[in-house]
């Protein structure tokens, strides 16, 4: 069955299996989709469903998307992506996908934006090799033949300088590492296209399936507490001295203190 979620990538970390593999993953923070639209085959042609996440003001928002809103019953959103599902059935409008949409070891694929990397040349871009850099060489980190012969232009596909980078780009058959609906996150296995915070779309990979889960060490709805054994105090009582009672007594006691004084 195809299905998606909207997040945002947070970062990488990595977590320990038990036979001792470490295991790079990405945190992806996927706070509960609201869904704003539903297209069936009998009014759009095919089945598909839109989602919602992050709210937006309302003054930065023009009617049309505040009336699509409204007929949802929810706030304005910042960010909507459409996603193609097999059937409609079992879901209504105005209603969430949360982050257990998806298993542990499900097979996904993931589009976000790449970096960009503003305006570079061609052998940044495109790998290219540079020419030599003495012996009156003025052929340096130039592009090379433009096309020069016939049909005296440019054709299509040249390798050129231009902006690097800010495109499209999905990520094949990523495992689903662990999914903790009370913190909101999906780790997803190996790294993703894109910056710190950017949206990406996490959906059923065309691919793959499922695999046997890593059984990973730890996860979020294990705690481990350390038993921490508290150290038994035992009150100790120090022994008064005994005074003596009769003169006698006393008198013995003042000559041992006399005899141990003149030793």
């Amino acid at each position: 069955m195809t299905k998606g979620i909207l997040g945002r990538k947070i970062g990488m970390t990595e977590k320990f299996t038990k036979d001792g593999k470490v295991i790079p993953v990405t945190v992806v923070e996927v706070e509960p989709n609201v869904i704003t639209q539903i297209k069936t085959v009998e009014t759009d042609g095919y089945n598909a469903l839109q989602l919602a996440i992050v709210d937006k003001k309302e003054k930065n928002t023009s009617k049309a998307e505040i009336g699509h809103a409204k007929k949802a019953g929810i706030a304005p959103k910042r960010f909507l992506k459409e996603i193609r599902v097999d059937s409609v059935d079992g879901y209504t409008l105005g209603s969430t996908i949360a982050a257990d949409t998806f298993e542990v070891g499900e097979k996904v694929d993931v589009t976000g934006t790449s970096k960009g990397k503003g305006y570079q040349g061609v052998i940044k871009r495109h790998g290219q090799s540079r020419g030599p850099e003495t012996h009156g060489s003025r052929y340096h980190r130039r592009p090379g033949s433009l096309g020069t012969m016939r049909p005296m232009r440019v054709l299509k596909g040249k390798k050129l300088a231009g902006h690097m980078g800010n495109e499209t780009v999905t990520i094949q058959n990523l495992e689903i590492i662990e999914v903790c609906v009370a913190d909101n996150y999906i780790l997803v296995s190996g790294n993703i296209p894109g910056p710190k915070n950017s949206l990406v779309l996490i959906k059923s990979a065309v691919k793959g399936g499922k695999v046997n889960p890593k059984e990973i060490i730890y996860t979020a709805e294990e705690t481990v507490v350390d038993e921490i054994e508290e150290p038994v105090v035992t009150e100790t009582t120090e022994e008064a001295p005994v005074e003596p009672e009769t003169d006698e007594e006393k008198t013995a006691e003042e000559t041992k203190v006399e005899e141990t004084t003149e030793e």
